[in-house]
């Protein structure tokens, strides 16, 4: 539980983080970061998926590439919904969420190192 919440908070960093070198992306303080972050993992965790299947043959033609764009019609969609994060351009969110992205992989790779699975 203590890595869910740690992965949480470092995310919602990441995004004011991310904010600060984007100009196209716009984070109104920690808590705004926090409900964002909350709600690209979940929209990441529904709609996702299935934009993943309707696209499918897209993104076979574009050897995955076009997962990239998906990615950023996740990050549009969740700055559509909230009003303290802002997105403006789809350029910007193309960058912001693969940098998103990267830092997550880092944010998850340091949580395994403090957080190792346990095995029963």
């Amino acid at each position: 539980m203590l890595k869910i919440f740690t992965k949480w908070f470092l995310s919602a960093s990441a995004l004011l983080i991310l904010a600060q070198f984007d100009q196209g992306i716009i984070v109104n303080g920690f808590q705004s970061a926090l409900v964002a972050s909350l709600l690209i993992g979940l929209l990441n965790m529904i709609v996702r998926p299935v934009l993943l299947i309707l696209t499918l043959p897209v993104t076979l033609l574009t050897l995955g590439l076009f997962l990239f764009v998906i990615n950023a019609f996740i990050f549009v969609m969740a700055s559509s919904f909230l009003e303290g994060f802002e997105v403006i351009g789809f350029g910007n969110a193309l960058i912001g969420s693969i940098m998103y992205s990267l830092l997550g992989i880092v944010i998850d790779s340091a949580l395994e190192r403090l957080f190792p699975p346990r095995n029963f």
